[in-house]
């Protein structure tokens, strides 16, 4: 019976931390008179980059301005950029105490015009009203929003991330973030009037962390500058990697460990109650032969039927891995533990070729 409980007990968190807030879908045509800056980091991105530039140039609301800060890349990435037209910033030496992403994400700004700046990583798409949904968005919340993108996937190994992605949700939309004084954002797509980043100094601020993102909600937060966190679905997707699966291990154990700093405990909790439920469920294909096969059986079904529910404003993940979340969970616990060796045996993560100390410092 207390198998029974845990299951849904865990299950049951799940449903308490999920919040469809999604975009509303931009109707009539922007009214705001505010030139929007998008600033594009990339670090060989020549894969990615032709997929946000083709969607930028199809917009509603077309920017003032598109700058893509290529960071050292050594495939076409600059090539790509300069083909579309935009403005295209190379990489200058990275300065003792920053990191990568935030030295480009900062020269973009020291490049950029406008009034207010969009920040997208180069794997973003974005629905053609994507945006004016945006701008309207942010008009609303009277703050800095973000948005966790809707994860398109292609290969088997992408699928893998469906557990990760779905904590990913949990942590932005639940109901105990809203007033979190350390409540994140999340970096791949950003958007911010140029005053309220110009008042926290932007990514300068944050110069030495491995997630800026996060770090910079906090920081806006304690400026008085609202936080509001939205999911992409039909809005604002990535890929996130198609250049394998060793990518894909590397971005997201960077982050993996590291990124429970900011929670609130009264988001860890119920999360932890779910991933709980989850794992105890799935050790149905153990204890098939005992008296719990049927129990644990029943809540790896609840769990499965759960997902499929879930999964459809996170990403696509086809029918196989819903089915089999086994697999993806054991994909999960393998990145949270290849995370910790990092951070508490190695002292840096590493992402596309570069070692980044957990306390800013690089090698």
């Amino acid at each position: 019976m207390w198998i029974i409980i845990l299951i849904l007990v865990g299950c049951f968190s799940g449903f308490f931390l999920f919040k469809k807030n999604t975009l509303a879908v931009s109707q009539e045509p922007y009214q705001g008179l505010r030139k929007l800056s998008v600033i594009i980091p990339a670090r060989n991105e020549a894969g990615n980059l032709p997929y946000l530039l083709d969607s930028l140039r199809v917009q509603t609301v077309q920017p003032f301005e598109v700058i893509v800060v290529d960071d050292f890349s050594d495939d076409r990435t600059k090539e790509i950029a300069e083909s579309y037209g935009v403005k295209v910033i190379a990489g200058s030496s990275l300065p003792q105490g920053w990191t990568g992403k935030n030295w480009a994400v900062w020269n973009g700004y020291l490049h950029a015009e406008g009034d207010v700046f969009a920040f997208l990583d180069a794997d973003i798409r974005l629905a053609p009203n994507a945006l004016a949904s945006l701008l309207e968005a942010r008009e609303r919340a009277k703050g800095v929003i973000s948005v966790v993108p809707f994860h398109h996937t292609e290969k088997l190994y992408e699928k893998l991330a469906m557990i990760l992605n779905m904590l990913g949700i949990f942590a932005f939309t639940s109901i105990f973030e809203r007033k979190n004084p350390k409540k994140g954002l999340y970096g791949s797509c950003i958007l911010v009037l140029r005053e309220d980043y110009e008042k926290i100094s932007g990514h300068e601020s944050v110069k030495s962390e491995v997630l800026d993102d996060l770090f910079l909600g906090t920081r806006f937060i304690a400026a008085g500058v609202p936080v509001t966190n939205f999911i992409g679905y039909g809005m604002v997707s990535f890929r996130m990697y198609p250049q394998g699966i060793r990518s894909e291990i590397e971005g997201f154990s960077k982050g993996a460990v590291l990124s429970t700093s900011t929670l609130s405990p009264w988001t860890i909790v119920p999360i932890a109650l779910w991933v709980v439920g989850l794992l105890v469920s799935e050790t149905v294909f153990i204890f098939a032969n005992t008296s719990w096969a049927v129990p644990l059986l029943i809540g790896y079904l609840v769990y499965m039927i759960q997902l499929f529910y879930f999964i459809k404003y996170v990403g696509v993940f086809g029918i196989l891995i819903p089915v089999l979340h086994v697999v993806a969970s054991l994909f999960f616990i393998a990145t949270m533990l290849y995370s910790m060796y990092q951070v508490v045996v190695l002292g840096h993560v590493s992402w596309k070729g570069r070692h980044i100390q957990v306390r800013g410092k690089r090698d």
